[in-house]
């Protein structure tokens, strides 16, 4: 298992990502899945860096390992930002116009969509999201 540890920024979303593509290659990802994952992480984090601790900004950490059986990576957000659960806002109705659609969702759904698993839980004073992707 490897962590970060950063400040849950936007300009940091790079190195986030450098982070676990760098874990991903080492395990043979194949292109479609480490782009699926990277931009979930651009979403994630971005979620994370915008409202966790708006008005401001804290600490949050990315942690990266595999499962085997399948074969899998596991990719964890956490922070200490304010509760939130992305999971229990309803899917957007991609069947509207992008005008006729409320604004927001549609990130958290296209994770939702292209990782294997995903999983949220508010256990001490932590927001703990947690990603599953077949490699």
């Amino acid at each position: 298992m490897k962590e970060l540890s950063i400040e849950a920024k936007v300009e940091n979303i790079p190195e986030v990502t450098a982070f676990v593509d760098e874990q991903l290659e080492a395990y043979g990802c194949s292109v479609k899945a480490q782009m699926q994952i990277d931009i979930a992480i651009d979403e994630l984090f971005s979620n994370i860096a915008h409202y966790a601790y708006h008005p401001g900004s804290g600490p949050a950490t990315v942690r990266v390992e595999t499962k085997e059986d399948p074969l899998s990576v596991v990719i964890t957000f956490i922070d200490h930002g304010v509760p939130y659960d992305p999971l229990k806002k309803e899917d957007p109705d991609i069947t509207l116009s992008a005008e006729e659609r409320g604004i927001g969702g549609l990130g958290i759904y296209m994770v939702k969509k292209s990782m294997d698993a995903i999983s949220y839980q508010y256990k001490d004073g932590q927001n703990i999201l947690e990603i599953r992707k077949q490699l």
